[in-house]
């Protein structure tokens, strides 16, 4: 693999509604400690802080988090805040509402339609913004999200969201929502050895909505490809190109389709450059089959 100017814009760029981004991205939830939000040590609050800032220089300008995202010493969109406001005029900022925590960590209920207000006001105070770029609807045992995200329909009306995004959901949603007002991205699990949401990545890619998997890096372990551990073919691929078998599955991901968008969580410097490297990283078609054989078992 190349070691010429690492660059998140190596990927191409992709419109959410009227805001382009780089394909890849940086997933916030990492900044406050493991992938189970409170357990697990978070990152140095400085070091979390660099990280934010050094994503920034090396072309990231999506980056994805939540209130919800936070530990017993971290807060991901107050980690944000510090890091990077004033903000850049490019950088796009998505959250997501419908889970909830109370100031203990405990989970709460999922939200009920008239209390969404009170996540986006809440998301907005802690980034420190007038308005949320991009709001993800990350639904929860429903059948139907009408109700739900018409509520955020609402809040867009009103000018405190920008766009709108449904996340963990089933191609049913994704009607559902586009007959209350435009979506222009969906967030579900997806990666190498876990593409369920296949036919709902497709289905994306002709209505032209983004596509954003989270877990990408992770496999079906969740923690499989960052930990260093992973399938014998991913690890085979990573050794061909002289990469991380993490950034083998980022470039997998890219390659799924010009609207797939990868947004990598980390608070780890070094795992932050390769994370934005593999966006250079190309498979060749016979790798490419490879992995999906791997996809297709999974």
């Amino acid at each position: 693999m190349s070691t010429g100017t690492i660059s998140a814009g190596a990927a191409g760029t992709w419109r959410l509604g009227d805001l382009t981004v780089n394909r890849m991205g940086f997933g916030a939830m990492r900044l406050t400690g493991s992938a189970a939000f409170d357990l697990g040590t978070p990152s140095d609050r400085g070091r979390s802080i660099a990280v934010l800032r050094r994503a920034v220089d090396l072309g990231v300008n999506h980056i994805d988090t939540a209130a919800f995202y936070f530990s017993r010493l971290r807060s991901a969109n107050e980690l944000i805040n510090r890091a990077l406001a004033p903000y850049p005029d490019d950088l796009v900022i998505a959250t997501k509402v419908g889970p909830g925590r109370d100031p203990a960590g405990e989970w709460l209920p999922f939200a009920r339609p008239d209390q969404l207000r009170g996540q986006v006001e809440e998301n907005l105070r802690q980034l420190g913004r007038d308005h949320l770029d991009l709001v993800y609807l990350r639904q929860s045992g429903l059948d139907s999200i009408a109700e739900h995200f018409g509520a955020l329909a609402e809040l867009r009306e009103a000018g405190l969201i920008r766009h709108l995004g449904i996340s963990n959901v089933r191609p049913a949603h994704l009607a559902q929502a586009q007959a209350i007002a435009p979506v222009v991205g969906v967030q579900n699990r997806y990666g190498v050895g876990a593409t369920r949401s296949r036919g709902l990545l497709r289905t994306c890619g002709e209505q032209g909505v983004a596509f954003v998997p989270f877990f990408a890096i992770a496999g079906e372990g969740r923690e499989s490809g960052a930990s260093g551990t992973d399938q014998e073919e991913v690890r085979a691929v990573a050794r061909a190109h002289g990469v991380t078998p993490a950034q083998v599955r980022l470039a997998w991901t890219l390659q799924q389709g010009p609207h797939v968008l990868a947004i990598p969580g980390t608070g780890n410097p070094d795992h932050l450059t390769e994370n934005v490297a593999a966006a250079a990283l190309r498979l060749t078609a016979e790798e490419t089959a490879r992995l999906d054989a791997l996809s297709d078992a999974g």
